[in-house]
């Protein structure tokens, strides 16, 4: 039966496919598999590879770089650096945020318009803020995205949105409490899963600070079929129209680090959907690296996922 949902997700997600507007969304250096210290407005939601309701202008990420990328700052009761990923919640997680300047690499101010991506039938506002996992266990992540405009002037006050599956490729669906839940395709994005309609976690929005900034804590997340791993996001401006809704996807290499010897991730096995081969269906099969976060492995084993979002007028 889960099966069966995850087929219909893909489909639905492949034929809402819109393009695009003036957004852009500019990835920092992005990083395959990680080294020493490593790194909406109503959208509809989203599993497994099926069907995503067309999203409004969506931004480019900008080519992330290699997997040298920039470690997480440590904070002052860090622990010795750990060998391998972190298992476990983001309680995990010891190092503290890293500087602004960490946004500085993609911060190029080229804005090129991209294809849009899809919004997902698995969309709902939840009021969850920084960390999104809810108690939820996995490889512990810290989110870290920054919002600027066409001159790279950073965005204040502008509202991040951003949802994703669990380990298992399942969405929460506990829409209760949500001010915003009407395209949600309920069991179509649950696959009827007890556990997952009486919660909301890995979905939640902040607010952007002065320097256009908001970072989550939460979980890499699992796959399935049809779709390569992602996350999505929106960004709404303070009067609350949305800029941009669109998602991020990671390289093909760490996915299968992560997917083949992670113990929370490992026994589902390698994602049937990488980007390479252009079967996503969402992803562009040529250029998809301006989408991918930019990846590195922090000190305390988490991970450190960080990207800029640009928007233009």
């Amino acid at each position: 039966m889960h099966q069966l949902h995850v087929s219909r997700r893909i489909l639905l997600e492949r034929l809402l496919v819109l393009p695009a507007a003036a957004v852009v969304l500019a990835a920092c250096g992005k990083d395959s598999s990680p080294t020493a210290a490593q790194a909406a407005a109503s959208p509809s939601p989203e599993p497994t590879a099926s069907p995503e309701s067309t999203a409004s202008p969506e931004p480019t990420v900008a080519p992330t770089a290699s997997p040298t990328a920039v470690a997480a700052a440590p904070s002052p009761t860090a622990a010795a650096p750990v060998s391998g990923w972190a298992s476990g919640g983001t309680e995990l997680i010891t190092v503290g945020y890293p500087a602004d300047d960490i946004f500085a690499a993609a911060n190029t101010c080229a804005v090129s318009l991209t294809q849009g991506t899809t919004e997902g039938p698995c969309y709902f506002q939840s009021d969850t803020g920084e960390d999104i996992s809810l108690g939820l266990t996995g490889l512990p992540m810290q989110l870290c995205l920054q919002v600027i405009d066409a001159s790279c002037v950073p965005l204040a006050d502008h509202v991040v949105e951003v949802w994703h599956c669990d380990n298992r490729g399942v969405y929460s669906g506990d829409t209760s409490a949500s001010s915003d839940a009407a395209r949600f395709a309920g069991d179509f994005c649950t696959g009827g899963d007890a556990a997952a309609e009486q919660s909301t976690w890995y979905r939640g929005q902040l607010t952007t600070d002065a320097s256009g900034r908001v970072n989550f804590k939460t979980c890499f997340p699992g796959w399935y079929r049809g779709r390569t791993i992602h996350i999505h996001f929106a960004v709404s401006e303070p009067g609350g129209a949305t800029r941009v809704i669109s998602q991020f996807c990671f390289t093909d290499e760490l996915a299968e680090e992560i997917c083949t010897t992670h113990d929370l991730y490992a026994d589902r096995g390698a994602q049937d959907t990488p980007l390479a081969g252009g079967r996503d269906g969402v992803f562009p099969a040529s250029g998809y690296e301006q989408f991918q976060l930019s990846t590195a492995r922090n000190t305390d084993g988490t991970l450190l996922g960080y990207g800029v979002i640009q928007v233009s007028a």
